[in-house]
């Protein structure tokens, strides 16, 4: 008798876990991609992640556990106020359950400190911070598809390699900016190279003159752009003007995609070193995705779109796994499964939220070299997943010593 009272409590307490399990709440999977869409960093994320998003969410069927997936979008005008409003408003009376995109370090860090105090889970795929995986880090924040980190180890450690051993830095005046020099000037140096000075811009400025005259006539061999978007691409156009490069020294583009490429043409950017996370041309896998997307958008996904797609791709396969959309079991099911998608092959996710997965180092081609439209990269190396990414275990995250 005794036993069979324990069989039918334990099956009810079963099936009481199994039907929490299965619970949505509010009935639906909302998204929310937010992110720049009107300025400096419109071609760099913006409309084109949120049709990545799209997509992913139609690949996966639509629902998850039998619930619609719904994706809504926002343009946070790369303010960290505006941002955190609009994320407030979402998660309080939206009903949006995971945020992602968030391209703007000062924006990532914000939405994602914010989410930590809801229980809402943020996958950053355009910021590039490693502070969001680092002592600012999230049990429900993860880091998709670069950082500072992998930027620094790509770019410019195969610079001072080639030569490129005095660096002078042109930086964006934000969090971002500080934190791709803080790297790759680490890079530098643990290379046998030497940073010979730097100075900071603001974001969306549109005459570099002063700060160009400044870097060339510190003698550097290399000036690392540690800036994003159309402020990258207007230094380069501007570093043509005052014969940069035609005097000797090489310019580095320590956060340069495929989008801004394209913007500036292949005349101006030519010989450009890059480091991206994804490259349509890579194998057939990614040519066909590349196509589909630019059915959709009229352009080539580069690594913040193709990196969107993967992020809401896992992120519907760890709610299908938990069987919940309950924040805690989303993460550690997040945590738990590899990531392979048409962005990464056999990625994973470490105890800090960074996903690890290959990065690679590119060189912009000559439009001779060009064979085809967005025909645009030749890759020079892959850089595995382990040597691209900070250890977990240095990265002053409290979750990886838990």
């Amino acid at each position: 008798m005794r036993k069979s009272i324990v069989l039918s409590t334990a099956m009810a307490l079963a099936a009481g876990t199994a039907a929490y399990a299965a619970e949505i709440s509010d009935g639906k999977v909302k998204i929310g991609i937010l992110n720049d869409q009107s300025g400096v960093y419109a071609n760099f994320g913006g409309k084109y992640s949120y049709e990545a998003a799209k997509m992913a969410v139609e690949d996966f069927g639509g629902k998850v556990l039998d619930a619609p997936v719904e994706v809504v979008t926002a343009d946070h005008q790369n303010k960290a106020d505006v941002a955190s409003n609009i994320a407030r408003q979402w998660y309080d009376t939206e009903q949006v359950d995971s945020i992602m995109e968030l391209t703007s370090s000062s924006v990532g860090l914000a939405v994602q400190a914010l989410s930590k105090d809801k229980k809402k889970i943020t996958i950053n795929t355009g910021a590039a911070t490693t502070e969001l995986t680092g002592k600012q880090c999230s049990p429900y924040g993860f880091h998709w598809a670069y950082d500072t980190y992998s930027l620094a180890v790509g770019t410019g450690g195969a610079l001072v390699k080639q030569g490129g051993d005095s660096w002078f830095f042109l930086t964006a005046d934000y969090a971002f900016g500080y934190s791709l020099e803080e790297n790759t000037s680490n890079f530098v140096k643990s290379n046998g190279g030497k940073v010979l000075g730097s100075v900071r811009h603001p974001l969306a400025t549109t005459d570099y003159s002063s700060f160009l005259l400044q870097a060339q006539s510190s003698g550097a061999k290399v000036i690392g752009l540690a800036n994003a978007g159309l402020d990258t691409s207007n230094a380069i156009k501007q570093a043509a003007e005052f014969g940069i490069v035609a005097g000797g020294q090489r310019l580095a583009a320590l956060l340069f995609t495929l989008a801004e490429v394209h913007g500036l043409g292949l005349g101006a950017a030519q010989g450009l070193t890059l480091t991206e996370g994804f490259y349509w041309d890579r194998d057939d896998e990614s040519r066909k995705f590349g196509e589909r997307f630019k059915e959709r958008t009229g352009a080539m996904p580069n690594m913040v779109h193709a990196g969107t797609y993967s992020a809401v791709l896992h992120y519907l396969k760890a709610i299908e796994k938990a069987g919940t959309d309950d924040a805690d079991a989303v993460a550690k099911a997040m945590k738990e499964m590899p990531v392979n998608d048409v962005f990464s092959k056999d990625g994973h996710v470490a105890a800090n939220g960074r996903m690890i997965h290959d990065m690679y180092l590119m060189e912009v081609k000559k439009p001779d070299e060009s064979k085809q439209p967005w025909d645009y990269y030749k890759v020079l190396a892959t850089i595995p997943g382990k040597e691209a990414f900070m250890d977990p275990a240095k990265s002053g995250c409290p979750l990886v010593t838990q």
